[in-house]
This record gives structure tokens, C-alpha cells and sequence, in this order.
């Protein structure tokens, strides 16, 4: 994010994506790419032309994306499951 870019409600930057000083998001609107575009959501075939490059199974949750969603939430569930005996701390 650059300085002074804002992101308005419901707006979106996708995972590796980078918006340039200045640059708004608007209400609703998806800002995806490096250095992003700004499209609406109805644009889905052209965000998904850029997404799909972005690599968020690997950034995410460190797998490729041919990983299967049953792997995948496997993993997540083991890897969540190690904090059911946390402790939580009060403010």
C-alpha cells in the first residue's frame, strides 16, 4: 500500500497485489496486480486473468495450486488444532 492509498468499504487488494500512492479503492471494487488494477466486480474473467498469477495458495497456505481442497483443509484443521489448548489472556 502506498502512502496515502485508501481502500473504501468493501473494497478488496488481493494477496501480492500493490496499489500506488494516492490510489482509492472504491466502495465495493477490486484492486489486484503489482501494480494493481481497479476493477469492478463484475469484471470477473479480468481480475481472474491477473489473480490467477498472484499465487495466494502458495502465499496463503504455502501449497500450489494444484493441492486439493481436502489436502489443504487438512492441513488448516492440523494446523489450527494445535491451538486448542491455548490460553486465553485477558486485555
Amino acid at each position: 500500500m502506498g502512502a496515502g492509498a485508501e481502500v473504501r468499504i468493501n473494497g478488496v487488494v488481493h494477496v501480492n497485489s500493490s496499489l500506488d500512492p494516492e490510489t482509492v479503492v472504491s466502495i465495493g471494487w477490486v484492486a489486484v496486480g503489482n501494480p494493481a488494477s481497479i476493477l469492478p466486480p463484475t469484471q470477473h474473467d479480468d481480475i481472474w486473468s491477473i489473480q490467477r498469477t498472484l499465487d495466494f495458495p502458495g502465499t496463503v497456505y504455502g501449497v500450489s495450486r494444484e493441492t486439493s481442497m481436502t489436502q489443504l483443509m487438512e492441513a488448516q484443521s492440523a494446523h489450527y488444532g494445535e491451538h486448542r489448548n491455548d490460553t486465553v489472556l485477558d486485555a
